[in-house]
Order: C-alpha cells, then sequence, then structure tokens
C-alpha cells in the first residue's frame, strides 16, 4: 500500500487496534503491517491476525536477524534479538579459522536465521543446519538455499554425513532451553504458536544441551569450538556440563541483548 504518514487516520486507525490488543509496540508495528498490505482487505486480514495473538513475525513472514531479513514460516520459531550474541561470538570464531572455509554446523537451526547471517558475514563457508522439525528444516532449506548450505532434518547429529566428524570448527546451537514447568509462563505468541519441540528443554531447561554437548568433541577440530545460547542462571551449568565432556568453557554476556553464550573449546591436544 505504500508508505503512510505516522499521523495518517490509516495510521492511527491500525495503531489504535493493535495497542487496545496489548501490543507494546503499536505504532512501529502497524506502519510494518501498512507496508506488507498490498489492499485494505489484506491489511484488515494482517491487523486481525495480529490481534488474535499470532506473533508479528508469522504475520509479516519474515524477521530480522543482526540486520539481515530471513523468511519465518507459520509454527516456526521466530528468531530473538538476544541470538545476536550467539552469532556475534560465531562470525569472530570463524574469521579466525587458521585454514578457510570453515565448517560450521548449526542444530536447531529453526529457519536457518543464524546460518543466513554466517555465510553472509563470514566469507566463504561449509555450512550444515540442522533441525527435527520437518516444518522448520524446509523453512531452512529456501533461506539457506542461497548460500549454498546442506539442511538436514532430523535429531541433531544424526542425519549428518559421518565424514564431518573431526572436521567442524564451529558448531553452534540455539537448541531450547526452557524448563518443562515454564513453558506454561511464556508468551501466548510462542506458546500457541511456535512449535513446542522448539522451546522445551527438559526439566532444568538443559537436556538438549547435554545432548549436544555430549557428542561435540566427537565431531569438532582440535581447537574447534561448541557454542549455545542460555539463560544466565543456566550458564554455570552448562560451562561444568562443557568442562566433563572436555571442552574448556566460557561464559560471554550482554547485558545490552539480556543474552548469554557458553563456549566449549576442544583441546588442541
Amino acid at each position: 500500500m505504500g508508505p503512510v504518514s505516522p499521523s495518517s487516520p490509516q495510521q492511527t486507525a491500525v495503531t489504535d487496534r493493535l495497542r487496545s490488543a496489548g501490543c507494546v509496540f503499536a505504532e512501529d508495528e502497524a506502519g510494518l503491517l501498512i507496508a506488507a498490505a498490498c489492499t485494505p482487505a489484506e491489511l484488515g486480514d494482517l491487523v486481525e491476525q495480529r490481534v488474535e495473538g499470532r506473533p508479528l513475525e508469522h504475520v509479516l513472514g519474515w524477521a530480522e536477524l543482526c540486520g539481515i531479513r530471513v523468511a519465518v514460516d507459520p509454527g516456526v520459531f521466530v528468531p530473538r534479538r538476544r541470538t545476536e550474541l550467539l552469532v556475534r561470538q560465531a562470525i569472530d570464531l570463524a574469521l579466525a579459522v587458521a585454514t578457510p572455509p570453515p565448517v560450521i554446523v548449526d542444530l536447531c537451526c529453526g529457519s536457518g536465521a543464524v546460518g543466513v547471517v554466517l555465510a553472509a558475514t563470514s566469507g566463504p563457508v561449509e555450512l550444515h543446519a540442522v533441525d527435527i522439525d520437518p516444518a522448520a528444516a524446509s523453512n531452512a532449506r529456501r533461506n539457506l538455499a542461497a548460500a549454498g548450505a546442506h539442511v538436514h532434518q532430523g535429531d541433531l547429529y544424526a542425519p549428518l554425513d559421518p565424514t564431518l566428524r573431526g572436521r567442524v570448527d564451529i558448531l553452534v546451537a540455539n537448541a531450547p532451553y526452557v524448563p518443562t514447568d515454564a513453558i506454561g509462563l511464556l508468551p501466548q505468541e510462542a506458546r500457541l504458536h511456535e512449535a513446542r519441540v522448539a522451546l522445551d528443554g527438559g526439566t532444568d531447561g538443559l537436556d538438549v544441551h547435554r545432548r549436544v554437548a555430549a557428542a561435540a568433541v566427537r565431531w569438532l577440530v582440535p581447537g574447534g569450538h561448541l557454542l549455545i545460547e542460555t539463560s544466565g542462571e543456566q550458564a554455570a551449568a552448562a560451562a561444568e556440563m562443557f568442562s566433563r565432556v572436555g571442552l574448556a568453557p566460557r561464559v560471554v554476556r550482554s547485558e545490552e541483548l539480556d543474552a548469554t553464550v557458553v563456549i566449549g573449546t576442544k583441546p588442541c591436544a
């Protein structure tokens, strides 16, 4: 429908409708929905979807991570801004790989957003992305096609080619880390519109991380790195878990993003 003045009657009406439904950033969202709609009827439909609680990213069909837009299909995990910390750390480590192109594996890849940013900013890479959810794998396959990535549907390492063992430089896993008992406390947008398998991390939130860490040493090159996103409260337990499987851990925290990443490095000898 084209650009609309922030003070236009249409912008005001959509903003008021969203605000009455509890949308905190109603004015910004109104602008995005108006820009996305081709007709007034389409705009009305988009607004109603948002008012009914569908995530804005699912309504628009895209999300941004590190300033890069990626398609997000209905039901697929929506990239969060805090994941920028995970991506930044992975980029720095990928750029430091001595013999490029680095081999990167993105487990629990969701829409493939992390891989899209890594491929766009780390120079040439050999990228593999995995998700257990068929809808997420399909979404990632489309997003990562231009990067020439290999997208696999399956449970963590299971669908990867065994020839990757001992060759992976960077292993990233934005795995689910919400404790099962806390799922009911999540916003409705997540609880009702994102796959539970992308949210539920088991009793303490670290079940999937344990499985990722347990096998990581077999897949990483000497000096390779495993990076996981977690909460600040879980970081110490995650770091201890890394130590138990032979990875040297360190914790990186961003107060700005309210984000925590635990990095485990495989010893060189």
